[in-house]
Order: C-alpha cells, then structure tokens, then sequence
C-alpha cells in the first residue's frame, strides 16, 4: 500500500473553482445569447489609504455624470449609477455584446476617521475618483522627543534637594 503526500495550495485550487464558476455562469449566459441581454454590471472598485485621505477609483467607462450617485449615510458609502445601452445600432446588427449594461450600485462601510463634510468626486478617463478627507484626530501625529535640556534641568533640581 502506497501513501502519498499532496501538498495543498490553497491559491491555486481558489483560482480552480473560481475558473469553474466562470465558466458556469458563461455557459448558462451563452445559451441565451439570441435575445441579446443587458444585465447590469459590478464596476470594479479599488481602495486604498494614506496619511490624509481614504481614496475609491471606481471603474465606469460609458457612464455619463448625470447617471452617477455618491451618497454616505450611516458611515457607508454608496455609489450608484447605470450605463445604458447605446440604441444608435440595431439589436440585430450586432454580432456579439460582451459589454455589461445596466444600473449598478455598490456600497462599502468606512471607519469613523473619515470626515464626511470633506468628500470630492471626481470623473476622467472612465474612472470615477472619490476622495474622502481623515480627521484631524485620525491623521497621525508625530512627537518631537527633547533630549538633553529637559533631562539636566531634572537632574539638577534633583541634586538641589
């Protein structure tokens, strides 16, 4: 009888199942391809922080300001919007649509550093930025540290006794 030791990686077999997932949803979405569907979309979202902001860039190629919406209620941030289908062609002129359509929202929760009075927005290339200020409490501080001076005006009110 022979064992074997399988060395288990959990990023690759992640990366399996959520190549199989794909493909299931790809395959259940191609059979429906004849009556071509605009389903909504999850536009891309990074975040990422530094010592005065906390900064979303949402990916949203095609959507117009007027059909974008950014509110924060409750520490939460939502930012809505919709990409419509463009009807300048034909449906039956196109040959493939692989582009999502549709609205979207999509809503993230954000620490009680950030400063909600201080929020920009702003739209280019397709990509919507949205900058929200820390506060002044949050941000960090550094402390100068005296050495000597301090130290010897000790020692000789110390000697002095």
């Amino acid at each position: 009888m022979s064992s074997f030791i399988t060395r288990w990686d959990t990023f690759r077999d992640l990366a399996q199942l959520q190549d199989r997932v794909n493909r299931l949803f790809q395959d259940s979405n191609s059979s429906r391809e004849e009556g071509f569907q605009t389903t909504s979309f999850v536009p891309p979202v990074d975040i990422y922080e530094n010592e005065q902001n906390i900064v979303l860039k949402v990916e949203v190629p095609g959507v117009e300001q007027k059909d974008l919406d950014i509110r924060i209620e409750n520490n939460t941030i939502t930012i809505r919007g919709e990409r419509k289908f463009e009807q300048e062609t034909k449906e039956e002129n196109f040959h493939r649509v692989e582009r999502r359509y549709g609205s979207f929202q999509r809503s993230f929760g954000l620490p009680n550093t950030v400063s909600t009075e201080n929020v920009t927005a702003d739209y280019e290339n397709g990509i919507l930025k949205v900058t929200l200020a820390k506060r002044a409490e949050a941000k960090p501080k550094q402390i100068k540290v005296n050495v000597g001076s301090a130290g010897k005006t000790l020692e000789s009110k110390g000697q002095a006794a």
